[in-house]
This record gives C-alpha cells, structure tokens and sequence, in this order.
C-alpha cells in the first residue's frame, strides 16, 4: 500500500467508454454511482442487493449490475474500481486484486488501504473543481461549494474569461431579498457593461457591481408609464448596439407583469440577441415567506394572480370580476393597495362569501416585512387603518385561514365538537 504520508496526486481521469467496476450496491454506492455515469464511464455494480436508485439506473440501462457477490475475474479489464461493501474481507479482496492488476482502487471503509481518494466534484461553465481535504469530505466539501459559488456569481474569473458577448438579459431579481437571486442572475450582473435597474430590484447588490459598470436608474428616466418603457427599450437596444452586454434588472420576475416581453420584441425587432433568467415571483414567494400557501390540498385546486393597478369597471381593465367573484380559489393581487376597496366590493358582487379571508403581505422578504389580515368585508377598512403602502401583496382565499387558524375559526367546525360558551 501507498505510504500515507505523501500528499496524493490530483489527476483528472477520463473513463469514458471505460470499464468502471463499483463492488457494493448500498447507498455509498448510490452517491458514486451517478458521478460515475456522468463522467462517461461503463460501470458495472457487482452486489447481491441494490437500493432502489441503482435498480433505477440498472432499468435505464445506464449501468450494468451483476446481481451476485464479488467474484476476482470481476476486475478484468477495469480501469477502477470502488469498493463499497460494508464487509471489510471482500473490499480487502478487491483492494489487494487492484493493486496486483495496477488498478486504482477506493474503499469507502478505510481510505488509508485504497490507492486513490474521491474528491469533492462540482462543474460550472466548463471548469471541473475537485477538492481534496486530507480525508475531511466536509471540508472537501465546503471548500469547493465556495469555489463553485465564486465561479457562478463571477467572484472567481479572470476577466478575459467572462462573456463579452455583445447583448441584452432580462435578470428577474426576485421580490427583494438579496439571498433569493438566483445563481444565474448574479452571475449576468457581476459581467454586464450597462445595468438598467427599477427601483424593485434587490438594490444591495447594486453596490456588488464593478466600478465601470455604467448603471442606469429606471426611476430618473421619464415618468410617464407608457414613455418610460419607450425609454428603457431605446437605452437598452443602443447599448447592446454599441457592443456592450445590458442587463434588464428587474424586481421579480421578467414576465409577471414586468413588461419584459416588449423589451424582448423591442431587441428583437432591432436586431439586438436577448436572453432571459426568470426571477422568483412575487404572487407565489412572498406570501410563501409569509407561511401562506397559494394552493393547499382539500381546499384549492387554482390560484389566480390579477393585476389591481386598474379599478374594477376601469376602460382600460382586461379582469373579469364577476367571474373572479365566482371562482372558489385564491386570488393573489398585485399593485392592488389603492384599488382594494373596490376591488373587493366587486368579488363580494360577483359571489365570494364576506368572510374570506385575506392577507396583505407588505414588503416581502425585506427587514420591514409584515402581515396584516382581514376579511374581504374589511379589506378597504383594514388597508387604511393600517397604513398599508405598496408593495403589498394580496391574498384573498381560505388558504390565508389554514395559514392563520386562530385568527379565522373554522366557519363550519365539527358537528360532533361542543361549541364553546
């Protein structure tokens, strides 16, 4: 055996089309196994029993099981092998074999009498980490999750390995919180050259930026609703015309009433590659935080998210109330908080009991979050009692009363449970 007082040599093994032989079926082996297939490799599991999983993958065709115990002419032919059992006499035997057919062997019960060790593996755009941390996987594993979130967000690149590719991204940030930005939306953010932001996006990372980035403030633009787009479309596709990468960076997500597909069609029609990360949305994170589910079993089969910038009976409005009222599910509503009162009287008019319970999600996700409840005959009356102040979000529905049971009894409780009184 390898004295194990010398450090090991990393090295990058190519088993693509190569015979890998895996002696063991329990759940180490389940964990090697898929790192295995991923890297090409022919693997062949030799074990009386497996779990579910490696059944799967046998049944995929993905590997080849050999449904017995360890036999020495299982070897033959290998490039590796990974000793897995939980019986230290069989993975001696394959341990002992590997080393006389110069194979390189891991065993999983004592790395000290193995002639190879399993790093911790993560890939990200092309790059492979793999770790090793003196037989300490924890460390092993932790020390390449930070490298892996370094490459994601662009901590970890040489410049000239960042995308330069002259374009727009429409980045959804999510309802506001930083941590629920998404790798990918990080990532486009630490690489633009110009960053359009509204006033929604998680402001904080705004500070994260390179200090060449040009930042452009959606708020100081025209404030005209119709005539700000415009605007945004017109920097965004000059921008990308001028051979820099913009980032669309919205609260949110791009296409939940974030306007962010006439800003596809306005780089598309100019001739400007446009990509999209879709954001967490609003109507379905923040009352999640909040511990409001938007659909629950035996209560709702449909949410329906509805856009309140516009009144009931509005020229303008494209909602059904009268139908809204009808429908027995939850109704999220955003940019609801001026028209709530309204918008209330019109679901009580179209059908929806008085009772209902609502909940307002104010600044979601954000330090000032707070949940402030109601019943749809209150919803106007709470709103300004209570100075609520956009953002809000909305949640008309009896999902707010499995989220809140001692704030909405049971409107029909047990017939066989005493009333109190």
């Amino acid at each position: 055996m390898v004295p194990m007082d010398f450090p090991p040599y990393p090295s990058g093994l190519r088993l693509g089309g190569r015979r890998v032989v895996v002696v063991g079926g329990g759940n180490v082996a389940q964990r090697r196994v898929p790192q295995l297939i991923a890297a090409g490799a022919d693997v062949h599991v030799v074990s009386p029993e497996a779990t579910p999983a490696i059944e799967g993958l046998v049944g995929s065709g993905e590997v080849t099981w050999h449904r017995r115990r360890f036999e020495d002419a299982d070897l033959d032919g290998a490039w590796y092998v990974v000793a897995v059992t939980d019986d230290p006499a069989v993975n001696d035997r394959v341990s002992e074999l590997a080393e006389q057919q110069r194979i390189f062997c891991v065993r999983s019960d004592d790395a000290t009498r193995g002639t190879a060790w399993t790093p911790a593996v993560g890939r990200h755009a092309g790059v492979t980490v793999a770790v090793l941390g003196n037989r300490d996987p924890r460390r092993s594993a932790a020390v390449r999750d930070e490298v892996l979130a370094g490459l994601r967000d662009g901590r970890i690149a040489a410049p000239h390995h960042r995308d330069r590719t002259p374009g727009v991204t429409l980045v959804g940030g999510g309802p506001g919180d930083p941590e629920l930005m998404s790798v990918a939306g990080r990532k486009a953010l630490m690489e633009a050259d110009v960053v359009v932001a509204d006033r929604l996006a998680p402001r904080e990372l705004l500070g994260e930026l390179p200090a060449d980035v040009e930042l452009v403030d959606v708020a100081k633009l025209p404030r005209s609703r119709s005539a700000q787009q415009a605007e945004i479309n017109r920097v965004i596709v000059e921008r990308a015309l001028a051979g820099k990468r913009v980032v669309r960076f919205k609260g949110g997500d791009n296409f939940v009433f974030g306007r962010g597909y006439e800003e596809v069609i306005a780089c598309r029609e100019a001739g400007v590659p446009v990509t999209v990360i879709p954001g967490l949305t609003s109507p379905v994170a923040v009352p999640a935080i909040a511990g409001i589910p938007v659909t629950h079993r035996g209560i709702t089969h449909e949410f329906t998210v509805v856009s309140g910038h516009l009144p009931p009976g509005h020229p303008e409005s494209l909602v059904d109330f009268d139908a809204l009222g009808r429908l027995r599910g939850t109704v999220v509503l955003m940019m609801g908080v001026e028209n709530s009162p309204e918008i209330a009287k019109a679901l009580l008019v179209g059908g929806r009991e008085a009772g209902t319970p609502v909940a307002i999600v104010c600044d979601g996700t954000m330090p000032t979050q707070r949940t402030v409840l109601a019943t749809l005959s209150t919803l106007g009356e709470t709103v300004a009692t209570e100075r609520v102040q956009p953002p809000a979000i909305i949640v008309i529905g009896e999902v707010v009363r499995v989220a809140f049971p001692d704030s909405f009894p049971d409107p029909f409780p047990d017939p066989g449970t005493p009333a109190d009184g």
